[in-house]
């Protein structure tokens, strides 16, 4: 091999500071092979090129001006003499990397990775979704592989878990959605290289199930059990219950916006250009309806819209999040969406002795007769009231545990 010859460098920290940033990448060359790439962002980044059995290589060793000249030629020096023993600097910084990354991966357990995951990504999730995750994780997963170390969980470790719970599949695969994220997350902090739970995606099918088009009472107690813990943001959960408790449609719920409401007389009047029969529509808020609102308010008050897009600022809700949201609910009723709380509604009222022309109004419904539904509207605004309040106060008490009337599902 060549011995290590004198360079004279030429660069100065004036020419490095002064150069600026052109349309692609340039170099400001100093010596030896030593230069300083301008790249089109402004950065500047020492980098080293060499010959090595007969090949041209190139390595990275860092970025001006955190490293300086004197520093980036020390360096360069180093990479020279290891050229001349036939080592490779680039290859050779790729298995230092490697190592120091098994390193770290080795000093995390998948729990102690798991929870830094929860503090670092999930602070803007609800405390119910964060609590149920938090459950889901030491009843299933950290048991099975928790202390093992983060590189060393296998595909097949994460199959034997989600198998276990085939008979609940939605929570079987959030399982393993959960895992994923994980080792996603993982991945991006160049801890570990592949992910143990991606390959397993589609292995647990949920079969296929009847529609129900409403749900029963001992449904719907499950299904208002398990609203908060389910994984949402707190605004998605609010809109659920506010779909069920106002009986609206999920276009006009979720375009509403502050000026439509009235909370310290809880009412809500939906515009006519909002409403599918083109004529306003006012919700009697019942207590509860109203105490989500307040809550809400707080989260979105500052802006146009109840339910303004998490991710897009002042525009609303998009449909998909709530469609997605009632895809991914486990609570023994599959296929149940976001329009079977106007038919759940409707039915229990009816079976609690409301009026069909009451329901009728409810639910926005035209009567044929223009003399009927103005006469209707006016007669039935105390019974209007009276319904949601019920249809509030009893979705509670079955959510707590009250005996079910047991209507069936459509």
């Amino acid at each position: 091999m060549a011995q290590n010859r004198h360079i004279n460098y030429v660069l100065k920290p004036s020419q490095i500071d002064n150069a600026k940033p052109r349309e692609k990448s340039y170099a400001l060359t100093d010596g030896g092979g030593l230069h300083v790439e301008v790249l089109p962002s402004g950065s500047k980044v020492w980098r080293a090129k060499y010959h090595l059995h007969g090949k041209r290589e190139k390595v990275t060793i860092g970025v001006y001006p955190s490293i300086k000249i004197a520093e980036a030629r020390d360096r360069h020096a180093k990479i020279r003499a290891m050229v001349d023993t036939g080592i490779s600097p680039a290859r050779q910084k790729q298995a230092d990397e490697a190592e120091r990354r098994a390193k770290e991966a080795r000093a995390f357990t998948f729990k102690t990775f798991a929870q830094q995951w929860i503090e670092e990504t999930m602070f803007y999730r609800s405390a119910g979704y964060r609590a149920q995750t938090v459950r889901w994780l030491e009843t299933y997963v950290y048991p099975a592989f928790g202390e093992r170390q983060l590189d060393q969980v296998q595909p097949a470790d994460v199959l034997a878990v989600i198998e276990q719970r085939r008979d609940t599949p939605v929570t079987a695969e959030r399982i393993r959605v959960i895992t994923q994220q994980i080792y996603n997350h993982a991945i991006r902090k160049l801890l570990v290289n592949s992910n143990p739970a991606t390959a397993l995606r589609g292995v647990i099918e949920r079969a296929p199930v009847e529609h129900h088009q409403h749900l029963t009472e001992k449904q719907l107690a499950a299904f208002w059990r398990g609203l908060d813990n389910q994984g949402a943001h707190a605004g998605t959960i609010t809109a659920t219950k506010l779909l069920m408790l106002t009986m609206a449609r999920k276009s006009e719920l979720l375009r509403a916006k502050w000026p439509e409401f009235d909370l310290d007389k809880a009412v809500w009047d939906i515009p006519a250009e909002r409403m599918k029969m083109r004529k306003p529509h006012r919700v009697f808020l019942s207590t509860q309806a109203v105490k989500l609102l307040r809550a809400q308010h707080k989260l979105s008050g500052h802006g146009d819209y109840v339910f303004p897009s998490i991710f897009r600022g002042n525009v609303p809700m998009g449909d998909a999040t709530l469609n997605h949201f009632f895809k991914r609910l486990d609570f023994g009723v599959s296929d149940f969406s976001p329009h079977g709380t106007r038919g759940t509604a409707a039915t229990l009222l009816r079976e609690h002795g409301v009026t069909r022309e009451v329901v009728e109004l409810l639910l926005a419904h035209t009567e044929k007769s223009q003399t009927v539904a103005a006469y209707t509207h006016a007669q039935h605004v105390g019974e209007r009231k009276k319904a949601l309040q019920f249809l509030a106060d009893h979705t509670e008490r079955l959510a707590a545990g009250a005996q079910v009337l047991e209507f069936k599902a459509a």
